[in-house]
């Protein structure tokens, strides 16, 4: 019998029109997307599922699952979810209808199959700029690389002067500002908004930053947000 190999998970989705399984090795601190979109970590091609719909990342020892503001919904064990939630071993994703399974064990002979089939997901590692997934919202699908160290972001309005506009009523003027650090990590504040900036379902407090993390979800007004590395 193979080795289990630790510090993995495993996410299992079987095809209901081809009947083959596929099987998707995460390792510690990887984050994977999952949504109707090609470009997807988990790619599921299927009408009720959002261009992109979850996300799976590694926070804190854990692997966390968040919706990202899809249009049918994210539940884990049928119950909906309304914020980042913790997944263990033999949990049931459901997309709407799309059911994976999520599995804290992982053989060795797993995660060489992964990584031969191209369905090992790994770490990101820091690339030349950050960028923004607009997941849900007026502007669902837009991808904003973050082009300089301090980026502003605020309602599209004719007399804009921060770097992202957003095409949000609900979003301040401005509203939060994304800044590198001499670490080379990036922070995200809020600057004073009307209705908040969340971080992973969390209210972030007014002019204070937060360093930024891949794979975090960002909710400004009525547009959700994903960061990746690169």
């Amino acid at each position: 019998m193979s080795e289990q190999v630790h510090g993995l998970a495993k996410v299992s989705w079987e095809d209901p029109e081809s009947g083959d399984l596929r099987e998707y090795v995460l390792e510690e601190g990887s984050t994977a997307t999952i949504g109707r979109s090609p470009n997807n970590q988990i790619a599921i091609p299927e009408r009720h599922v959002s261009r992109q719909h979850a996300v799976i990342s590694f926070r804190d020892g854990i692997f966390m699952i968040a919706d990202l503001g899809s249009a049918n919904g994210t539940f884990v064990n049928d119950k909906p979810l309304t914020d980042p939630f913790p997944l263990a071993h033999g949990d049931v994703i459901r997309l709407y209808v799309p059911v994976l399974r999520f599995s804290a064990i992982v053989t060795n002979d797993e995660h060489e199959k992964a990584k031969a089939t191209g369905t090992l997901i790994v770490p990101m590692s820091k690339g030349d700029h950050p960028v923004l997934h607009v997941t849900s919202g007026p502007q669902d699908g837009a991808e904003i690389p973050l082009l300089t160290p301090v980026v502003r972001i605020g309602r599209a309005t004719r007399n804009a002067a921060w770097d992202i506009s957003l095409q949000d009523r609900a979003v301040s003027r401005p509203h939060a500002e994304i800044a590198l650090q001499d670490d080379g990590s990036w922070t995200i504040t809020d600057l004073g908004s009307a209705n908040g900036t969340l971080i992973n379902g969390v209210p972030l407090a007014a002019n204070e930053p937060l360093t930024l993390r891949d794979g975090f979800v960002v909710v400004l007004g009525e547009t959700t947000l994903l960061f990746r590395m690169g």
